[in-house]
């Protein structure tokens, strides 16, 4: 309470919040401003039948099944980012651009990232709006309206990346984070309320289960998020003058769970996909590819096995992928060295590197390992109770808790700063 009360003592620190949260009720009006020509009714009963958008639908606060210009949400340009992260692994020049080049070179990287998003914002806006008319929930479009809605599509996902970006900017986390935490959030109430308009007393114990799960979910979380290995870093005595430096021992900490949230919002984005090209296929008069489609289209319905697999998988991968992006161990090991430290019982330089390394690997297994069942237990819990009114819980929950965490630190790193 203390440290809230600091917050609006602080004008500087008052101002970047309140400009935050002025830019998520901005946020919020966006994804409420429905593109006409939309038949609502058969709208909701399409999102009501099919799970799958309904999940996608949660992510992006309600906006795509309200068929708003925000509809596609920050989908499009998480896409391009994970794409662009990719592309290092196989183009040493981006590697080069993204990791040696600076604050420059991270401008420009992130340049590349915006410009992508565009043509997979159109790709993703014309396979919904085809499946839409399959369904015939959108009617006949002309050229022109094909160019307009497209048009409003497009401007509502580059205006979202925009408006996470100035969030960013104001070093209370990260802006796409954020933004997707607040349209989680806002889809709480209403799920409350449907639980409550839906309760059912023969499944009080399963609803006790249910809540219970949350718990440890939320502990777990808070629990692999706070962890850290502390390797030893002692630094040699140095003389100048009259003047003794160095001598010092410190500890160079190591997260369990050095990628935060981003693995769960790259799986997402990437697990989404193909289920959104299958449901588009599922139709299509090749008889080969309706059967794969639908066989697809079966298998990534949440809840399913497969999709569990699959999310837990993907969990695993990008947990991995993150960390060997974030945390370089011979970059590190080569920062130590030139300061004159090293790892008691590690010579500096390569040794050092690879001790990291093999460090780093271990630890991450355990944080990749957790992070990938928690994101999966609400899954299983779901199928036992036959609760699903809660239908993107623990995933929900995950983001929710892991992006509050990274708030906290951020504004306890401002208090910090403003202390000293």
């Amino acid at each position: 309470m203390n440290k809230f009360l600091q917050i609006f003592k602080k004008k500087e620190l008052r101002n970047k919040i309140l400009f935050v949260l002025f830019l998520l009720v901005v946020s919020r009006l966006i994804s409420n401003i429905p593109i006409p020509g939309i038949d609502t009714t058969a709208l909701a009963q399409f999102f009501a039948n099919n799970q799958f958008f309904g999940l996608l639908s949660s992510f992006t606060g309600g906006s795509l099944s309200q068929f708003s210009i925000a509809m596609l949400g920050l989908g499009p340009y998480i896409s391009a980012s994970i794409i662009m992260q990719l592309l290092t692994m196989i183009f040493p020049t981006l590697e080069q651009i993204y990791k040696y080049e600076g604050e420059a070179g991270r401008a420009r990287f992130n340049q590349y990232s915006r410009l992508l998003t565009v043509p997979l914002a159109i790709l993703q806006g014309f396979g919904f709006l085809k499946l839409l008319q399959r369904q015939q929930v959108l009617g006949f479009l002309s050229p022109i309206d094909w160019i307009t809605v497209l048009t409003l599509i497009v401007a509502g996902s580059v205006f979202l990346m925009w408006l996470g970006e100035l969030i960013s900017e104001k070093n209370i986390g990260n802006g796409v984070s954020i933004l997707i935490l607040a349209g989680i959030v806002s889809q709480f109430p209403t799920s409350f309320q449907q639980a409550l308009f839906k309760y059912n007393s023969s499944l009080f114990f399963s609803y006790l289960g249910f809540a219970l799960v949350a718990l440890i979910v939320i502990a777990g979380t808070i629990y692999i998020s706070e962890a850290q290995r502390n390797i030893p870093v002692n630094y040699a005595r140095r003389v100048r003058g009259m003047k003794v430096y160095g001598g010092v021992s410190t500890y160079l900490p190591m997260r369990i769970n050095n990628a935060g949230v981003i693995p769960i919002i790259f799986a997402l984005s990437l697990l989404l996909f193909p289920g959104l090209v299958a449901n588009l296929l599922v139709g299509t008069h090749i008889p080969v590819v309706s059967s794969i489609a639908t066989y697809l289209s079966r298998v990534l319905q949440p809840g399913h096995l497969g999709y569990s697999l699959a999310y837990f998988f993907l969990v695993f991968l990008f947990t991995y992928f993150y960390t060997a992006v974030t945390f370089d161990p011979k970059s590190v090991s080569e920062n130590i060295q030139k300061q004159g430290g090293y790892v008691p019982g590690i010579r500096p330089g390569p040794s050092t590197a690879q001790f990291l390394y093999h460090l780093l690997n271990r630890v991450t297994l355990v944080g990749a390992i957790f992070l990938g069942l928690i994101a999966v237990l609400p899954n299983i819990v779901q199928g036992s109770t036959q609760i699903t009114d809660f239908a993107v819980g623990g995933t929900s929950v995950l983001i929710v808790v892991s992006v509050a965490l990274e708030i906290m630190k951020q504004v306890d790193a401002q208090l910090s700063m403003y202390e000293y």
